[in-house]
């Protein structure tokens, strides 16, 4: 009429889920009971991630004078050593009452270094309802203990018939008549029958079982006692239905079937005991599983202890032994009283502490399962709960917190005319635009002036012009990268700047003819003039353009996505598609500009009023100084910034020829008008 052990170890191993607790010790008895409990506990535990700290077994047999020599063999060494190393808080404990003995004594005379704050997990096979059996016992030890007991109702009447009972009812029972004088310590017999050593007084029979101390009677109705009343209900039951169908089938066919009917042997009551339901005075369903076993299930009853050395139980849950496994656990949590170590605060019993959100495990080597180490997880994983055995990686378009622990959705970004940056650099575009526009209109008005004609009229405008389209190049650097932004970006700006640049050595070249040609019989003189500038920059320019063609033929820029080089954002960018013709284009541009350099360098002395050598060396030594820092700061900037780096480069490099050439002409034209007369130059000459 019990239900079967497995039922409550599986019940035990959920209690053991329900508060987290995946580090326990297990004390069993060291008798083959014990034995076969482990078998059938341990896989348990294993299979839901509770490891054992460690493994005790009592010899309960031992008389406590004789515990002293226990401790002192190896066996009871390992276990006083495990016990204090282990720093579990739960301790599960299968055995009797003297397994209780055995312990209380093992924890205050033997570990002096106990563990303080514990929970005690006890089966039903512990009745805690009898006498102290030795003076070690303290039961304030066990305070807060929770037990699997088996699953009671008062039924009705139950608490009238205690109350009412009297030794008198059943002079025949002599169990109750010698439960009554040791109990109340009386004596049922008068004065003159007995023996006359230690005579004791007489009981009156309306002693009451109720003033009996608490470990020594209890009035509620125990488990054990209430399968017991159960099974007299179930045979009684079992029986009227075998007798019933028994007389049903022998009435028709036998004369006086009812004496045939009583002739019936034991083994037909099983039949009826199988498919027995009834519900008892308690209220309750009372069946039998297949295999015979009771269905009701246990319950989890909390012991509560008082300094006089009495307790209470107190139900704070069930376990039932039929339906979803997740759902047969009920407890009260807030109702259940733990240990005073413990402030009314749930007790953790693990191995480590728990593994946080954003860490993983990692296992300890040498240890059990339970025991680890908590690693961080690596960038762009996360660990949304305790405990994760691994990271789980974010998908592309998201990245992982500070903290490691959640997934956030990444910013699309890109240089825009949105924002402070892109707004800056789209303005000094503009402005400086509109300065060379500004240039451009002066030399223009003053078409025929002196310094204007000096410097080659149709050179300056090409050289006004392409500064003015690369300045106005560097706008599409800004905004969302398009197909055909893509294309035009780099290779406009490579073949507008080398006109730019072709057009200064140009300058410089012609300039140095210019000085030649004032010799004697020089031959330079056919030189001298739009022929030569034309093919400097028309031939300079087309070998880029050449470039330029080959690249968007071969591998041609195109809109891509970045996810990767920048955390937490999603770059929308124009990629190259081929690196080595991007600094090809950047190479022959600079090729150039050293070549202008370096001729300007060598004519910087030439007069005044041929050549313009130290502002044309200065404009280019400026040019050379920004595109030689352009590379390294490119490399080394992502995202927008790398737009940014480069659109700088273009304004920088396109202002220093913009004002190195053009400011000082621009000042004579415009504040010094009487310096732009042909005999002043002639004068300077």
């Amino acid at each position: 009429m019990t239900p079967d052990d497995v039922h409550e170890y599986m019940g035990l191993v959920q209690l053991f889920l329900h508060f987290r607790w995946t580090w326990v010790g297990l004390f069993t008895v060291d008798y083959p009971i014990g034995e076969r409990f482990l078998q059938q506990f341990v896989p348990l535990l294993s299979q839901s991630n509770i490891c054992i700290a460690f493994i005790a077994k009592m010899r309960t047999r031992t008389i406590v004078d004789r515990m002293p020599e226990f401790l002192y063999t190896e066996q009871g060494k390992i276990s006083a050593v495990a016990i204090v190393e282990s720093k579990t808080k739960v301790f599960l404990v299968y055995g009797g009452p003297l397994a209780m003995d055995f312990l209380n004594y093992y924890f205050h005379v033997a570990l002096l270094n106990s563990p303080t704050g514990i929970v005690w997990i006890v089966t039903t096979h512990l009745e805690f309802t009898v006498p102290p059996s030795h003076k070690y016992r303290d039961i304030q030890t066990f305070h807060g203990m929770l037990s699997f007991a088996i699953h009671s109702e008062e039924p009705l009447g139950f608490q009238t018939f205690l109350q009412n009972i009297n030794p008198s009812w059943a002079k025949e029972d002599g169990f109750i008549q010698d439960f009554w004088e040791q109990a109340f310590k009386c004596s049922l017999k008068s004065l003159s029958l007995q023996d006359g050593k230690g005579s004791k007084k007489i009981c009156s029979g309306d002693e009451k079982l109720e003033t009996l101390p608490g470990p020594l009677f209890g009035m509620s109705m125990s488990g054990h006692s209430y399968n017991i009343y159960n099974a007299a209900q179930a045979v009684a039951r079992a029986l009227h239905m075998m007798y019933e169908e028994s007389i049903s089938k022998y009435r028709s066919r036998v004369a006086g079937g009812r004496s045939a009917a009583w002739n019936l042997h034991p083994w037909e009551l099983n039949h009826f005991l199988k498919s027995i339901s009834f519900n008892n005075s308690a209220g309750e369903t009372i069946q039998f599983g297949e295999n015979q076993e009771l269905t009701a299930g246990f319950d989890v009853t909390n012991w509560i202890t008082f300094p006089n050395q009495s307790f209470v139980r107190v139900k704070v849950g069930s376990w039932k032994t039929q339906g979803p496994i997740e759902e047969r656990l009920t407890l009260q949590d807030e109702s259940i009283v733990w240990n005073k170590n413990f402030n009314q605060v749930v007790p953790i019993s693990v191995c480590n502490e728990n593994c946080f959100p954003g860490y993983s495990k990692r296992k300890k080597e040498g240890e059990l399962f339970c025991c680890y180490d908590c690693i961080p997880c690596p960038e762009g994983k996360i660990s949304e709960q305790e405990d994760m055995d691994t990271c789980s990686e974010c998908s592309e378009d998201y990245y992982s917190n500070e903290n490691q622990d959640q997934c956030i959705p990444k910013l699309t970004t890109y240089l825009s005319y949105h924002e402070p940056l892109g707004i800056t650099l789209a303005l000094s575009s503009v402005a400086f635009a509109l300065i060379t526009a500004f240039v451009i209109r002066t030399f223009t008005k003053n078409w025929e002036t002196p310094i204007v004609k000096a410097n080659n009229r149709s050179l300056t405008y090409t050289l006004l012009v392409s500064l003015l389209l690369c300045f106005l190049c560097s706008l599409l650097f800004i905004g969302q990268p398009r197909r055909l932004t893509c294309l035009l970006r780099q290779t406009a700006f490579g073949i507008v700047f080398a006109v730019a640049v072709s057009s200064v050595l140009a300058k410089t070249l012609n300039v140095v003819l210019a000085f030649m040609a004032t010799r004697p019989g020089s031959r330079m003189r056919k030189w001298v003039g739009i022929k030569l500038t034309s093919l400097v920059v028309t031939s300079c320019s087309s070998v880029q353009a050449g470039i330029c063609a080959l690249w968007l033929s071969t591998s041609p820029p195109y809109p891509d996505i970045d996810k990767h080089s920048l955390k937490g954002k999603i770059i929308l960018e124009c990629n190259e598609g081929s690196t080595f013709m991007f600094y090809c284009v950047l190479g022959y541009m600079g090729f150039l500009a050293v070549v202008s350099f370096l001729v300007a360098y060598l004519v910087r002395k030439l007069p005044d009023s041929f050549n313009e050598g130290k502002f044309i060396t200065f404009s280019m030594l400026v040019f050379c100084s920004v595109w030689l820092s352009f590379i390294p700061t490119y490399l080394s900037t992502k995202g927008k910034y790398t737009a940014a780096v480069e659109i700088f480069s273009i304004l920088s490099s396109s202002a220093g020829l913009l004002l190195c050439i053009f400011c000082p002409k621009c000042y004579i034209i415009v504040f010094r008008p009487g310096m732009n007369k042909k005999q002043v130059i002639r004068r300077t000459e």
